[in-house]
């Protein structure tokens, strides 16, 4: 149904007195003011009413709430809308069909597009995606195929920055991959060209371009403490750092000190580096694929978290190699621990696989598992898992409402005690997370208003961000970032770097590689507390 603009003036009019009136009834609760309330409402109810009734007498089979929110001036509708995460705008679509449907197709001139269709794709613009002309095969509806395409982006945890050991790395709004901080013990992350027989390391003390990888857009990035990987727009990934195990996954299983790109992905979505020194990538399909350091230490029956069996004498699976034990699933998440592997399908649920240091697994024993096992504990819940995280002995993962789970040692897990099923993290009940993310020994976790909390057990080398170097067993707002809607956040051992929905990267933990133009980055020695990185505009992410 169209609503004319006569309509939408008188209905605002209307709106703006009772809204007037209930303003100057808020000065005071006695007994008389709350009767004049209830009469306010009961009057703001029937001027809807109102128009609800004519409206669905004119347009027969719509449901009466959507006919309800039709009569809304696009504008109001438009910044409703804006407001609700994508779980409720999908909720609320689904029970409209008008919002859920695609307007009929003109015979001449452009389409119409419906509220809801209009705010997801504004959503994929903001996020850097772009958006077809054509619905894709399979597909009936924008909207469905907007909210399936939005939930997949959130599972991917594509990230703009990434820290590494001394070292960060950056894709800025252009899609540039950048670097700072230092190499050295034979160690190579900043992907910048040197003498492999050189006896000396590199300081970058502001992030730069790394000049091999200026003809590619890059658009999610992962490191550990030992190699790093970039993910291009084409699904094409490439790694450089030390080779060590196979965890750069080329055949020579020798180390890059510039990224090269692995042949034998394409059509790569997702990518994890684990400091186990292996590596993951998920392609378009769903299929899972690790490669790297075959078994944990010098155990030979100890799995490293690959997901398949390897035979004893093979110390290393150089190049990436499919789970087959998950080819019936489809998975949209990957996260690597020290010695073990996390994986989300798109149904929701969670599997583990590899050594069970601590009961990392979730599975309640120490147990290691050389294939994935789904973790009973958090299908039990009844709740579908979008990201996980997975730290030196921790892990989190989080449900689409917004509940996050913790297990594994108690350095991190947010329950300030070893846990070995997962547990939704008390200290974070009644707030809504959108993301959360690892270090070795701590964790953070950000909340759909944007905040930032972060724990360790640890708390050393000030990583927390609180501007003290002491423990924090549960999770605790960060305070130095002021008004910022965080965005995107990265952990590792020695630092941490967070965006938010502009763009903006504060920087904490040990100086040495957190790029704050310093030209000499091991001059810093802490950053105590959250600071702005000058010079340096990430690609922004608006929030999920």
């Amino acid at each position: 149904m169209t609503v004319s603009t006569a309509l939408h003036a008188a209905l605002l009019a209307e709106l703006c007195a009772v809204g007037g009136r209930c303003q100057a009834a808020t000065t005071g609760f006695s007994d008389e003011q709350a009767a004049q309330g209830v009469a306010l409402a009961d009057e703001l109810r029937a001027i809807f009413l109102a128009r609800l009734a004519s409206s669905a007498a004119s347009t027969p089979g719509y449901p009466a709430a959507a006919t309800l929110l039709q009569i809304l001036p696009s504008e109001l509708l438009a910044v409703i809308l804006s407001t609700l995460d994508t779980r409720s705008l999908a909720c609320l679509a689904a029970t409209c069909l008008p919002l859920w449907l695609d307007a009929p197709t003109p015979a001449s001139g452009p389409r119409d597009i419906g509220p809801v269709e209009a705010e997801l794709r504004q959503r994929d613009g903001a996020r850097g995606l772009e958006v077809g002309s054509s619905l894709p095969e399979g597909s009936t509806s924008w909207v469905s195929c907007l909210l399936k395409r939005g939930r997949r982006d959130a599972q991917k945890r594509q990230a703009p920055l990434a820290a590494g050991m001394r070292c960060s790395i950056f894709v800025d709004a252009g899609g540039r991959l950048l670097t700072c901080g230092w190499n050295g013990d034979g160690v190579q992350l900043l992907g910048h060209a040197v003498d492999p027989d050189a006896n000396v390391y590199i300081e970058i003390g502001s992030p730069t371009p790394v000049p091999t990888m200026q003809d590619k857009r890059i658009v999610s990035i992962a490191a550990s403490d030992e190699h790093c990987l970039a993910l291009s727009a084409e699904g094409e990934v490439y790694s450089w750092g030390d080779g060590t195990g196979g965890s750069l996954g080329h055949a020579d299983g020798g180390a890059r000190a510039v990224p090269s790109r692995i042949e034998s992905l394409s059509r790569i979505e997702s990518i994890a580096a684990g400091t186990g020194l292996t590596s993951a990538a998920v392609d378009e399909d769903g299929k899972l694929f690790t490669w790297g350091r075959a078994r944990f230490g010098l155990v030979e029956t100890m799995p490293n978290g690959l997901g398949y069996a390897l035979d004893s004498q093979i110390e290393s699976q150089l190049t990436p190699k499919s789970v087959e034990a998950l080819s019936e699933d489809r998975v949209v998440g990957v996260a690597l621990g020290w010695s073990f592997t996390l994986a989300v399908t798109d149904a929701g649920a969670v599997f583990s696989f590899g050594y069970s240091e601590e009961g990392v697994l979730g599975h309640g024993s120490l147990e290691a598992e050389a294939l994935p096992r789904r973790i009973e504990a958090l299908a039990q819940t009844g709740r579908r898992y979008v990201p996980v995280a997975a730290g030196e002995s921790h892990a989190l993962a989080l449900t689409e409402e917004g509940e996050l789970y913790g297990w594994g040692h108690a350095c991190a897990n947010g329950h300030g005690r070893d846990e070995r099923t997962p547990c939704r993290v008390a200290a974070l009940i009644g707030e809504r997370v959108k993301l959360m993310d690892t270090g070795c020994d701590a964790s953070c976790a950000v909340t759909e208003k944007g905040e930032l909390f972060t724990w360790s057990q640890d708390g050393s080398l000030f990583i927390l961000g609180h501007g003290v170097d002491e423990p924090q067993a549960t999770p605790k707002r960060v305070e130095g970032l002021g008004e910022a809607r965080i965005a995107a956040v990265s952990m590792c051992r020695f630092s941490s770097l967070v965006a938010d929905e502009d763009g903006v990267v504060w920087a904490f933990g040990p100086g040495s590689g957190l790029s704050l133009d310093d030209p000499n980055p091991d001059h810093v020695e802490f950053v105590k507390t959250p600071t702005p990185i000058p010079t340096l505009q990430v690609r922004a992410l608006k929030s999920p």
